[in-house]
Formats: C-alpha cells, sequence, structure tokens
C-alpha cells in the first residue's frame, strides 16, 4: 500500500527510523547510489524554494533516479486542470510526487488522487520534509532527542506545527512563545499532548525568556511567511521582543544550538551575532535537508 508524508503524524511509527537511515545514507552515500534507479520524482512548486527543490532533486540523481522540476506554468493546473486529474495523470508516468503548495487542502486532495507516494515539501500548515532533516541535526548535535527542551520562539506557524509534533513523538519538550495573536493553533496543541502522553511537555507561553531558559535547542523562522508581505510592518512590531539576540540566548545552556529553517533575515527575527556565533548550526541542518529526504524517498518510494 503507497505511503503519503503530508504530515509529519505519517510517520509516527517509524520516524526514528527515518532519522537514523538519513543517518546512514550520510555516511554511506555510495551503498544507496542505486536506491532509486530508473524511478522517477514530479515536483511541482507554487512557491519559490532553495533548499526544498535543490536537496529532492539533487537527492533523487544521488539516489539512481530522476527528478522532474514543474512550477503551475508548466502544468494544465496553471490553467485550470483541477488538482485531481494532476494527481491522476502523474501517478501514470512517475514513481512519487513532492508538492509546495499554498493550501494544505491542495496537498490532502493530491495525495487521495495519487496512486504514487506524495510529500509535502511545505504548505501553510506544515513542513514535514524540514522537520526530519531538524530532529536528524538534533540527534547528531546532542546525541538523543528524548528529553530536551526544544524552544521555538516567534510565529504560530507551518514549521512550528510540525515541529511540536516532532518533538511529541521523538520525546522531547517543546516550548513556543509568540506574541498574543501569533500563538500556534489550539488544535494542534492538543494533538502534540495527546502523541506526547505525559512523556514530554508542550508549553504555549507569551514569554521569550520562559521559552529560552535552559533550552537545549533554540529555533526561529522568518516573522513573515510567503504570501504574508502584506503584513509586514504590523509583523515586524508586534514581534519586535521575539528576536534571538544576545541577551536572549543567554538564558539557554551554555551548550545550546541554534537552529532556522532558513532563509533568514539578519537583524529582524535573529542578529548575526547569533545566527554566525559558535552555536549556530544552521548549515549543517540545511545540508541535512538532502540526507534526510534520502532517507524519506527510500522509505515511501522504494
Amino acid at each position: 500500500m503507497k505511503r503519503d508524508l503530508v504530515s509529519i503524524m505519517d510517520v509516527k511509527d517509524d520516524l526514528m527510523e527515518i532519522i537514523n537511515l538519513g543517518m546512514e545514507v550520510k555516511k554511506n552515500p555510495k551503498k544507496y547510489s542505486e536506491a532509486l534507479k530508473g524511478k522517477s520524482l514530479a515536483m511541482i512548486f507554487e512557491k519559490p524554494s532553495t533548499r526544498t527543490r535543490t536537496s529532492f532533486e539533487v537527492g533523487m540523481t544521488q539516489l539512481g533516479g530522476h527528478a522532474l522540476y514543474m512550477s503551475p506554468r508548466d502544468l494544465q493546473m496553471g490553467r485550470g486542470e483541477t488538482i485531481e486529474d494532476t494527481a491522476k495523470v502523474l501517478s501514470r508516468f512517475v514513481d512519487g510526487i513532492i508538492y509546495r503548495a499554498f493550501d494544505h487542502k491542495m496537498v490532502i486532495a493530491l495525495a487521495q488522487n495519487a496512486t504514487v507516494p506524495v510529500i509535502n515539501a511545505l504548505d501553510d500548515v506544515e513542513h514535514p520534509a524540514q522537520i526530519i532533516a531538524d530532529l536528524m541535526t538534533i540527534l547528531e548535535k546532542k546525541g538523543k532527542l528524548k528529553g530536551l527542551k526544544v524552544s521555538f520562539i516567534g510565529d504560530g506557524n507551518n514549521v512550528a506545527n510540525s515541529l511540536m509534533l516532532g518533538c511529541a513523538i521523538v520525546g522531547a519538550d517543546f516550548y513556543i512563545a509568540s506574541p498574543k495573536g501569533y500563538e500556534i493553533k489550539d488544535e494542534y496543541v492538543t494533538l502534540a499532548r495527546k502523541v506526547a502522553n505525559g512523556k514530554s511537555k508542550i508549553v504555549v507561553t507569551n514569554d521569550p525568556i520562559e521559552a529560552a531558559k535552559d533550552a537545549d535547542v533554540i529555533y526561529t523562522d522568518v516573522w513573515v511567511s510567503m504570501g504574508e508581505e502584506s503584513e509586514k510592518e504590523k509583523k515586524e512590531k508586534a514581534f519586535k521582543d521575539y528576536q534571538i539576540n544576545g541577551n536572549l540566548v543567554k538564558h539557554a545552556k551554555k551548550d545550546f544550538i541554534f537552529m532556522h529553517c532558513l532563509p533568514a533575515h539578519r537583524g529582524l527575527e535573529v542578529t548575526s551575532e547569533v545566527i554566525d556565533g559558535p552555536n549556530s548550526v544552521v548549515f549543517d541542518e540545511a545540508e541535512n535537508r538532502l540526507h534526510a529526504q534520502k532517507a524519506l524517498m527510500i522509505k515511501l518510494m522504494s
């Protein structure tokens, strides 16, 4: 039976297995160089991408397969063909589809109508492929995931949703600090607490210092996501006390790691002092998108 990754919850039962496979693929790339030999991946992007597109495309090549990039301009979707028909047609040609969409419902519809695995490459609700790489990076740097304090300071957005659920699955404590009105949605908090089942803490606060205190990992993302440009001024004002800077990270553990899914805006959500400092692992995190996604594609497509 085919499997999709629409939400991080779709790999709840084998998330650690995929993370460990990512680490194995990173150490022994030659061993997996023909894992997807002769297979093709369709990549649909409604939004721009640096890391996601490059890591999936290069990853597919390194696994012996072929990736085909498609923007809505290249597809009949741009001229009104339904997502359902697109899914059915592409399924006749390719072995897997990744989809970066504005609307989570479109990713669900694609997955429901495709007969090949569909991977969510970011939508307005989740970014699960990113979080697999993030958890792999934390495991590499800290040697464990269970019992760590992972703190997300910023907008309760798609990355925060997936990271919170991912932490709940692996048994890490998750704290999120956001300004009033920009908190993570209650339905995701409820789900994360259900998944954690008392084995880890899920804490939602408006206080960035509470989140940063004794943190093993401090994570942030842009304040203004793609498609929210009209809210730029309003959001920058609301988030000014949530900047990751030298003063805030003093509250974290001395050996904390700083993470950001990138692209970053130095001087807004994070200062250069932190993102370019000794605790930052953002470029290792970016590289791990390649290895984690190779593991994910092997798992779903081989």
